[in-house]
């Protein structure tokens, strides 16, 4: 059984295609367990399942991680409100956030890149199944979500797929309706590539949809897109792939159709990256990359102390060795899960942000980094 495969038939698995909380359970007896808490992101929740269970077993069922797939948005209040330990988003924090973060901490925010996935549309039409069958190209999937194009018999669907069976029947659109990672890659990348989108509509966790109902996470969004004949959504590529759901491939700015995949999806962030790591990768100019992918990161902070969610220096220490772990070692049950594993040079960066995290100003970073990976 592979590793996907466990993570559907586990009870975890259900927690989070249910929306729940996603623990991986250790023992809880002796001074030396401990729990770390984060939420945020159900892009990258499934993949947060297979790395809670395999760091439980790491470590001998000592460490506990729990965490609660509720959307980038929530993911990113909670950490500003510091009443998680870390959270995790496809929306870095903006520049506000990471200064309001420091004036609070006395340190900075880090964004540390844990893994690239691919944003697909995802839809729902009788006799069609699996990845690429219908093609799409950026000002389409535009037009679609801002209710311009309304019936998957419409000339310009039928151009990009003159060999499709496309049905004379109303499109539905589905979206999000929580503060979204996922939507904030989608929309940004409609942005770059419809201006009518970007002047009436514009990218964020959170936008005014022109039409569509609204579902919670990622989950709800492929739930809905399973039971509505006529939908079409947008979702983490694992959560069509895992749930059997038809996606379509993207006319990139090559020119070139791409079926949305962990390589497509790696290939799109195959340029340089700032320090911190803050990009966008969307509407990629890598001819082979896929248009609508973006980072995951993890928020967590530079300076830890009593005041924050982390309660002692035990509990700073074991989650700077699980961000080390997840941007290496963990990296490893990416590629079954469908997200890329992260390339050389936002692992160097993550890295080099671990190296920094202190416990009430004393770096516990640098020390750990160098005793997992060298120096």
């Amino acid at each position: 059984m592979n590793v996907f495969s466990k993570v559907l038939v586990s009870t975890t698995a259900l927690l989070l295609l249910l929306g729940g909380t996603v623990f991986a359970e250790g023992q809880q007896e002796g001074v030396e367990d401990v729990e770390l808490e984060g939420a945020g992101a159900s892009f990258v929740a499934p993949l947060m399942t297979a790395w809670a269970d395999e760091y439980r077993d790491e470590t001998d069922g000592r460490v506990t991680v729990n965490y609660q797939s509720i959307g980038s948005g929530g993911g990113i209040r909670q950490f500003l409100e510091q009443t998680i330990m870390f959270g995790a988003t496809e929306a870095h924090l903006n520049d506000e956030q990471m200064e309001d973060a420091q004036a609070e901490t006395g340190g900075q925010a880090f964004n540390i890149p844990i893994t690239l996935g691919a944003v697909a549309p995802t839809f729902n039409l009788p006799g069609f199944e699996g990845g690429g069958e219908i093609v799409f190209d950026g000002e389409l999937l535009a037009d679609i979500f801002m209710g311009e194009v309304t019936n998957w018999s419409d000339e310009r669907i039928a151009e990009l797929n003159p060999d499709a069976d496309l049905p004379d029947r109303q499109i539905e659109v589905v979206h999000r309706s929580d503060g979204s990672g996922t939507t904030n890659i989608w929309t940004n990348y409609l942005s770059k590539v419809s201006e009518e989108w970007a002047d009436e509509v514009g990218f964020g966790t959170s936008v005014d949809w022109p039409v569509g109902t609204g579902a919670n996470g990622n989950e709800g969004v492929a739930g809905a897109v399973m039971n509505t004949e006529g939908s079409i959504g947008y979702n983490s590529l694992i959560y069509a792939t895992g749930n059997d759901i038809p996606y379509g491939a993207v006319v990139n700015q090559s020119g070139n159709t791409i079926v949305p995949s962990l390589e497509s999806a790696g290939k799109a962030a195959n340029t340089e990256l700032p320090e911190d790591t803050r990009a966008l990768v969307t509407d990629t100019t890598a001819p082979d990359g896929y248009s609508a992918a973006g980072f995951s990161w993890v928020m967590v902070y530079e300076n830890f102390d009593e005041n924050d969610a982390i309660d002692n220096r035990t509990q700073a220490e074991e989650l700077v060795r699980f961000l080390v772990w997840m941007v290496t070692d963990g990296q490893e049950l990416s590629n079954s899960l469908d997200f890329a594993q992260l390339a050389e040079t936002p692992q160097e960066l993550g890295l080099d942000m671990i190296r920094q995290i202190k416990w009430e100003g004393e770096n516990i970073g640098e020390e750990i980094v160098a005793e997992q990976v060298g120096s």
